[in-house]
């Protein structure tokens, strides 16, 4: 977490909520070498393209062995209807 004073964020008020807004970085202010409170995101970012990219690579490959293994004459439908009986 990276801090600063009440001075910087006086003259800097723009720069550091960009920070916080934009990179989601908590940010701690400090008063006399203190810290007094911090700022947060209120929302969490959303994952890079990077991210999402890794993320839809592992359930192609998650979908590719799900469908190594299953039956050939057995319809997701017709798996989750029979789920759904023993219920």
């Amino acid at each position: 977490m990276d801090t600063v004073g009440v001075r910087e964020l006086k003259q800097q008020t723009s720069k550091i909520l960009r920070r916080v807004r934009e990179d989601g970085e908590v940010i701690g202010i400090s008063y006399r070498g203190k810290t007094i409170a911090r700022l947060v995101p209120v929302t969490p970012s959303l994952p890079s393209t990077e991210d999402m990219a890794a993320i839809l690579a592992n359930l192609d490959q998650l979908s590719d062995e799900i469908s190594a293994q299953w039956p050939e004459d057995v319809s997701a439908l017709d798996a989750v209807n029979d789920v759904r009986r023993e219920l």
